[in-house]
């Protein structure tokens, strides 16, 4: 059986692993092109190109997998079942019709919640406390296609984006490879979504990096979680743009204002003390503890504190 695999970050890595590993025939990769990364913008290749090439695979990188090249390009490959984690792009119906065994999707979700390109942040954002991986038919809509199998996998407070792009990858491989022979053997269930019960989790855009003082502690929590480690959450300091990498909701103890605090707007600075630095949110107060000022690399905010002297009501954003 000739298998094409669909994917981009380091969150498919493991599913293209598991084929491997247990001896799959890997027809070919296609991936997403090499973009320009970091603040030098140098050319770099996806995670999934780069551990392809690695093991002597062939990549292949349309801009748009929906062109006649791009359609024509997997076609030529004659593949008998189309694999995707991550792929960023919809499969036109061209696509999804040419393998016999159909096209699989691993999911960072519990569809139909969180379908779309930005699952397991917006989890995050959103404050859920449990999400998972689904493994899915593909169909012409945006996950919309029928279901095989879901897996839960808990949220916790001191997860982050990173750390659950991690763990839903080795989930989501684990579930690829305990359902492929029977998906293959034609025993594997197809279960429709119920499209009323349907959220979407749209790709982040800048204006989801902008933290809202206003908001409550722990929203603002959740965000600075979600956008960690692929943007981190900013806000303004002296008209310059402040990054905000790691952030703590004080104690019900420690939460209570100060009367001279309880009078300050939404972003003033509190204080600063070994812990990070102290801000006034919608509901209380925000401890940032790892931060990035403008043009610098991330410290603590604590480092940054001692040397920037911020002054008590000093405000952000």
């Amino acid at each position: 059986m000739r298998i094409l695999f669909m994917g981009t970050p380091q969150f498919a890595v493991p599913s293209l692993a598991l084929l491997l590993e247990q001896g799959y025939e890997i027809a070919a990769v296609v991936t997403q092109p090499d973009r320009p990364v970091g603040r030098k913008r140098e050319l770099t290749p996806p995670p999934v190109k780069a551990y392809a090439l690695e093991r002597g695979l062939e990549v292949l990188q349309p801009e748009k997998l929906r062109s006649p090249e791009g359609v024509a390009a997997v076609a030529a490959i004659a593949p008998d079942l189309i694999v995707t984690a991550a792929y960023g792009q919809i499969l036109p119906k061209s696509v999804l019709d040419l393998p016999k065994f159909g096209c699989l999707n691993v999911h960072g979700s519990l569809l139909p919640k969180y379908r779309g390109g930005a699952p397991i942040q917006r989890s995050i954002i959103n404050g859920e406390t449990v999400t998972g991986v689904t493994l899915m038919y593909m169909a012409e809509g945006l996950d919309t296609g029928d279901m095989i199998a879901r897996v839960e996998v808990p949220i916790g407070d001191d997860d982050t984006s990173g750390t659950m792009f991690e763990k839903l990858s080795d989930a989501g491989s684990r579930l690829l490879g305990e359902w492929l022979p029977r998906i293959v053997a034609g025993e594997a269930p197809r279960v429709p979504q119920n499209h009323d019960e349907s959220t979407y989790a749209p790709n982040l855009s800048r204006e989801d990096e902008r933290l809202d003082w206003n908001a409550t502690s722990r929203e603002l929590f959740n965000r600075v979680r979600g956008l960690n480690p692929m943007a981190g959450g900013f806000t303004t300091l002296d008209g310059e743009v402040f990054k905000v990498w790691r952030c703590e909701v004080p104690g019900a103890d420690d939460q209570s204002l100060k009367p001279a605090w309880a009078a300050m707007a939404p972003g003033s600075i509190l204080e600063t003390d070994a812990r990070g630095i102290r801000v006034r949110t919608g509901d209380g107060s925000l401890v940032l503890a790892e931060v990035q000022p403008a043009g610098k690399k991330a410290l603590s905010a604590a480092e940054y504190a001692r040397g920037a002297r911020l002054a008590p009501g000093k405000l952000l954003g």
